[in-house]
């Protein structure tokens, strides 16, 4: 499909919602095309994404990332690291408008976008940061710390650790969930849960791996 058509796309979405049972409103199906259409057509000049086929971008990036929705039920403060064009945080902060969304990349192209993703949908859970994660510094941990495809486990956990809150933890998105990677964390911090994920139309592996302090002393 070289033009958006969102006749075309709205139903795949919808019908990938009702697969995932996902519990969202006219106004929400409504920004996930604004935000698809937004990224279909800056993609064009700013490079976001190799997919560029947006009947592929609904499977590939919305549904993905909206797979992952409930596993952020009790979020609260959500930090997505080297968010890109915003996969998972534009998509987690339209899926729950509750939540407060924190993205941030080192490109100021994609944070350019991120800002006018926020403008235009309307989007007041959000907040963008152009900045490298070790970087930076905020009053109010994160419950939680995300990441899609952005490093190696450990890479991940070593930049970020710092913005996390006591008790919270980090959901990075992966396809496949190398144990290379599980092995290499830090001393302190261990796996806690790895959680396959089926996304709607995607024949593909898609995984979350939960990351926690670990109760190991060495």
């Amino acid at each position: 499909m070289k033009f958006f058509d969102r006749a075309a796309v709205a139903p795949i979405l919808a019908d990938g919602i009702k697969a995932l049972a996902l519990d969202l409103d006219e106004q929400q199906h409504t920004q996930l095309l604004d935000y698809l259409a937004l990224l279909f057509k800056w993609n064009s000049v700013y490079n976001l994404t190799s997919v560029r086929d947006p009947l592929q971008m609904v499977t590939h990036h919305l549904l993905d990332s909206l797979a992952a929705v409930p596993s952020f039920a009790s979020a609260a403060n959500v930090l997505d690291v080297g968010a890109g064009g915003g996969l998972p945080g534009i998509v987690l902060a339209i899926a729950r408008p509750g939540m407060q969304v924190a993205l941030i990349d080192t490109v100021h192209k994609k944070t350019a976008f991120l800002k006018q993703v926020k403008a235009e949908l309307g989007l007041t859970n959000v907040t963008v940061y152009t900045d490298q994660v070790q970087q930076l510094r905020v009053a109010l941990p994160f419950d939680v710390i995300t990441s899609r495809a952005f490093a190696d486990l450990s890479d991940f956990v070593d930049w970020s650790g710092h913005l996390l809150a006591d008790g919270g933890q980090f959901i990075a998105l992966k396809g496949v969930a190398p144990p290379s990677e599980q092995e290499r964390l830090p001393a302190r911090w261990s796996v806690s849960r790895l959680q396959a994920l089926k996304v709607p139309g995607l024949d593909a592996e898609r995984h979350l791996v939960f990351i926690a302090k670990s109760d190991k002393t060495e």
